[in-house]
């Protein structure tokens, strides 16, 4: 969220369009009613969310879901990391772009040290939360040559390192295909010191590629957005806190659920909005990518989530 962009003066959301827990709550139900059985809070920043554990301890207590993670930057994570545990989140990511901090605030726009991401790490293995997943996205010239300061850093069993290929989400990174590094290329980069294997994946439709450290020491995971897109095998669906159902993290548009939520509609009616949107979704954004498509006007991430 650039500062140029989300400054001091910009207007947020008035906090009654904003789901409540137990609107979020009831519409996992449903959603887990119609299958899912992994569920992700993302954001913006989901740990600056009020009492976030009481929504934790809700969403655990939902019959069916198996599987309940989060994504943050990690700069709450050291205060935080044992009541999210003891709440009943199951696994975490934490966005680290890089172990240099000059770096690390270039790429973030943020005011504090990537010592402190890495403190709220190390919380989140100390809480039982191992093997914590590190997601860093690669750009050339950028931090590319913190590819291997990142693997010797998180090369253990009490972590699984994803490299990420840059790309053009929101409106706002100014992406350039020439910025990209191919994952594969990411792969070489590694092997110029370690020896890599591959895994299989852990289920259907699982985004990143897997590997692991032939020495035994933890996994690395790539995922290739832009040069392999994976639209077509895509099951992941995004709900923004205001309520929009988002079929696509490079969507322009969502579809309304929160006035469902507000309407009296049972839940019945809203299982069947869900079903119609998610069985007659057409998008393949990743598919048709090209210079020209990444003027196209989409959600911010920092909205509908990574």
């Amino acid at each position: 969220m650039p500062k140029e962009v989300f400054g001091r003066d910009y207007v947020f959301l008035p906090r009654h369009q904003i789901l409540s827990f137990e609107e979020m709550t009831r519409l996992v139900r449903v959603f887990v009613s119609l299958g899912v059985e992994k569920v992700r809070l993302t954001g913006g920043e989901p740990l600056l969310r009020k009492n976030l554990p009481d929504l934790i301890r809700a969403l655990s207590e939902i019959n069916g879901l198996q599987d309940l993670t989060l994504t943050t930057n990690g700069a709450a994570l050291s205060a935080l990391a044992g009541p999210l545990r003891a709440a009943g989140l199951k696994r975490l990511t934490v966005s680290l772009d890089a172990l240099d901090d000059e770096i690390f605030r270039g790429m973030n726009d943020v005011d504090f040290p990537v010592a402190r991401v890495l403190a709220g790490i190390d919380a989140a293995v100390e809480a039982g939360f191992a093997p914590v997943k590190i997601n860093m996205v690669v750009k050339r010239g950028v931090n590319d040559h913190q590819i291997l300061p990142m693997v010797r850093r998180f090369q253990s069993p009490h972590y699984v390192l994803r490299f990420i290929e840059y790309m053009d989400v929101g409106n706002t990174n100014g992406w350039r295909m020439d910025e990209v590094i191919s994952a594969a290329e990411i792969v070489s980069i590694i092997e110029q010191e370690f020896t890599l294997e591959p895994v299989a994946a852990n289920y259907p439709g699982e985004v990143a590629k897997r590997f692991r450290h032939r020495d035994g020491g933890g996994e690395i995971g790539l995922i290739s957005s832009v040069t392999q897109p994976f639209c077509t095998g895509c099951t992941r669906a995004r709900i923004s806190s205001d309520g929009q159902l988002y079929t696509c993290l490079f969507a322009s548009t969502g579809h309304d659920l929160r006035s469902l939520l507000r309407d009296d509609s049972d839940d019945q009616k809203i299982t069947e909005v869900i079903r119609h949107q998610w069985l007659n979704r057409t998008d393949r954004y990743s598919e048709l990518r090209t210079t020209a498509t990444s003027t196209m006007p989409k959600a911010e991430m920092s909205h509908i989530g990574g």
